[in-house]
């Protein structure tokens, strides 16, 4: 569970960082961070991707999917 939570976090904080310029918070990082594992995990079995192990493939898989679900977020804003 900590794991989950460290990985979300930095995940999260990463993506914000590359999407916005800046983070999120911490919550918002460690929610945006474990959704995004889930997204990204479903993406790459949808594209017939190898699933990465450990903390480097965990990491990555959760970053993707940030980035896809704030690439969403983005379209759907308010300019």
């Amino acid at each position: 569970m900590l794991y989950t939570i460290l990985i979300g976090a930095l995940a999260g904080f990463l993506a914000g960082k590359i999407m916005k310029g800046g983070g999120y918070g911490a919550f918002k990082n460690i929610l945006l961070g474990i959704f995004g594992g889930f997204v990204g995990g479903w993406l790459f079995k949808q594209f017939n991707l190898p699933l990465f192990d450990g903390l480097v493939g965990d990491l990555a898989q959760g970053l993707i999917g940030a980035l896809v679900i704030l690439f969403i977020f983005g379209l759907f804003k308010k300019k």
